[in-house]
């Protein structure tokens, strides 16, 4: 693969702002794409991260930072992923390898690393509701400033992006929303008669004479009414705009969103309009470097990779993943079970569902981005005697928490949430971070709640909740397990019934939830404490806890959660409900945001890795010791 020499970027190396991108001549702008594509190819392949995005959207970022007048207008990011182009352009081109990694650049726009980066996003589909308020805001204010949403990268699949664009449509407010058509979901009319029509239908005379016969012919409304639906037609015939019309907007394009002079004419255009304004822009995902483009899902975000041979390089295998194991089961169970079915929202790969959809194309859903639908779903095919199994990321089933509740829990029906990503992510950052997913589901009535030790008792715990009649979530961590065998067979757990893996003399007793049960065991060990797996967080083991109670003289609970909340607090409410006190020490993930970096790196930030847990746990200790001296000195 032919591609220029790493430094080979005189333009890009003269941007530090983008102030110094609009003093270019537009003629420029073209060779400054192709520099800033290859620095995104170089960069991205010396530590990995999201790729093929970014390079579709090198053009747009140039033109919208070149025409608008950034940082005072408001470019508003969707999701992130194709924000990379932008993060080089508005001062941090000499940090860009250092995105995603300990202390580096943060893996989407964040309001802390930067004014240009005007909303922190990581979730999709939220561009359009705050570059809304954003206008909003400027026009309560009486600011003269611009607010555009780019939205794009599968984003425009969730109902949210909908809900903003009816609101928006409703609005006087000026507001532009750019849709980066990254697929070609929308439309494949994209060349000279469309960019060409694009520039004319976002022109001052064009705008100045619809308005000005609307104006006139709605005093006739016989023949406004065969002129709107005239217009209509004309533009349908050639755009597919007439949703976004019919939504309140002025609908331009499609656009050819590589072509960098059509994209500064038009955006220039449409800075001078007034009201919703809609810009269909199309890109190609990976545009740039084959490999991404032959493969965009491959290339969506990559590890290093050598950029002249497209060789993505492999890190050491450790065993199967969770989501490998998931995968694996359910495929199982799908041939044992006629009425098992698969539900994702657009996470195919990462939640290891690529042989099922494979193998079991008419039992498998991908609903797109499109968390609330994906349980709601699944509470429709539970209601008609289906077995539905949800496979989501933990930080992506915050947003369908309505839905489980109503939907779900309350009608108790038999849904199984396969939640992976359980807990601390590391490279994503503090928007996927799984930190709260215990605390939000112990609180719901009818869920049963499993948290796995190793990866056999995974699949043990995903067997488990198919055989219940009642919704039940299992949580599992990014990554391998401890490298425990998998038994082929499965075997259903009894609900909530927790396991004795070592009994201590030391009057200590450490009840662990999940992954970290290898951690505590090696505690245990050494200070003779008692150790419980615990493996359901809801219903919890009262018998055990209170057993344990009974005989220690004090309890640690250790768990990859949110400490408030979490299942610790669960025991912490059991023994109170029972009239037991004793010290309690309740270690988890502290009252605050965890920042991106290594899984390993994320996890000494918590106190969660073993040296952690240990200082923790053996500091705890000795002072309970400690008070046991002077309470037994003072008696």
């Amino acid at each position: 693969m032919d591609l220029p020499p790493e430094t080979a970027y005189p333009l890009l190396e003269t941007i530090a702002s983008p102030a110094d991108l609009r003093r270019l001549p537009a003629a420029k702008l073209a060779d400054l794409a192709q520099e800033l594509r290859q620095f995104l190819i170089h960069s991205v392949a010396t530590r990995g991260g999201h790729f093929a995005a970014g390079l579709g959207t090198v053009e747009l970022t140039i033109a919208l930072h070149y025409v608008f007048n950034t940082p005072n207008d408001r470019l508003v990011w969707d999701v992130g992923h194709q924000a990379y182009p932008h993060k080089v352009l508005t001062g941090r081109r000499d940090q860009l390898h250092t995105i995603k990694q300990d202390a580096g650049l943060a893996p989407f726009p964040t309001r802390s690393e930067s004014e240009y980066d005007t909303f922190g996003v990581g979730h999709s589909s939220t561009s359009i509701s705050a570059a809304l308020g954003m206008a909003v805001a400027a026009a309560q204010r009486g600011e003269n400033r611009r607010v555009v949403a780019i939205i794009g990268d599968g984003a425009l699949t969730a109902g949210m992006a909908f809900e903003a664009l009816n609101h928006a449509g409703s609005l006087p407010a000026d507001l532009l929303v750019v849709l980066n058509d990254n697929d070609m979901s929308i439309s494949e009319n994209v060349g000279a008669l469309s960019n060409y029509l694009a520039r004319v239908l976002s022109g001052k005379m064009y705008s100045h004479l619809r308005e000005s016969g609307k104006k006139v012919l709605r005093q006739m409304p016989t023949v406004w009414e065969l002129a709107r639906r005239s217009e209509e037609h004309l533009k349908g015939m050639v755009l597919p705009g007439t949703l976004f019309e019919e939504m309140g907007f002025n609908y331009i394009g499609p656009v050819d969103g590589h072509d960098v002079n059509a994209l500064v004419s038009t955006l220039s255009n449409l800075q001078s309009l007034r009201g919703p304004q809609f810009l269909h822009v199309v890109t190609r995902k990976g545009k740039g470097y084959a490999p991404a483009e032959a493969d965009p899902i491959k290339w969506h975000g990559p590890g290093p990779f050598d950029p002249a041979s497209g060789m993505i390089f492999k890190e050491a295998s450790t065993g199967p993943t969770y989501s490998q194991i998931f995968g694996k089961w359910l495929c199982d169970m799908a041939e044992r079970d006629p009425c098992i079915v698969g539900i994702t929202p657009a996470m195919r790969e990462g939640s290891g569902l690529v042989e099922y959809s494979k193998r079991f194309p008419t039992r498998y859903f991908d609903v797109a981005i499109a968390e609330q639908h994906a349980v709601t779903l699944a509470a429709g095919m539970a209601v008609e005697g289906l077995k539905p199994v949800v496979a989501i990321y933990s930080t992506f089933l915050q947003r369908a928490y309505d839905q489980l509740i109503h939907d779900v829990a309350l009608q108790n029906l038999p849904v199984v949430f396969a939640i992976d990503r359980a807990g601390l992510v590391g490279s994503d950052g503090a928007t996927h971070q799984g930190s709260y997913d215990l605390s939000f589901l112990r609180c719901i009535p009818n869920m049963v709640i499993m948290a796995p030790a190793d990866e056999n008792e995974c699949r043990q715990m995903l067997y488990t909740g198919t055989t219940l009649s009642s919704p039940s979530a299992i949580r599992y961590p990014r990554g391998s397990g401890p490298g425990v065998p998998i038994a082929t067979e499965m075997t259903a757990l009894p609900v909530g019934v927790a396991q004795l893996r070592r009994e201590g003399r030391s009057g200590l007793a450490i009840l662990a939830f999940g992954v970290l049960v290898e951690s505590a065991q090696k505690i245990a060990d050494r200070l003779d404490a008692t150790l419980v797996n615990m493996r359901f967080v809801k219903p919890l083991d009262e018998n055990m806890i209170v057993s344990i109670a009974a005989r220690h003289r004090a309890i640690i609970t250790i768990e990859e959660n949110a400490i408030i909340g979490g299942a610790g607090a669960g025991v912490g409410e059991l023994l109170a409900a029972a009239g037991l006190q004793l010290p309690m020490l309740h270690i988890g993930i502290p009252d605050r945001f965890i920042e991106h970096g290594t899984r390993d790196t994320c996890l000494a930030r918590a106190g969660l890795d073993p040296a952690g847990i240990t200082t923790q746990v053996e500091q705890w200790w000795a002072l309970q010791g400690q008070t046991r001296i002077r309470s037994v000195g003072s008696a």
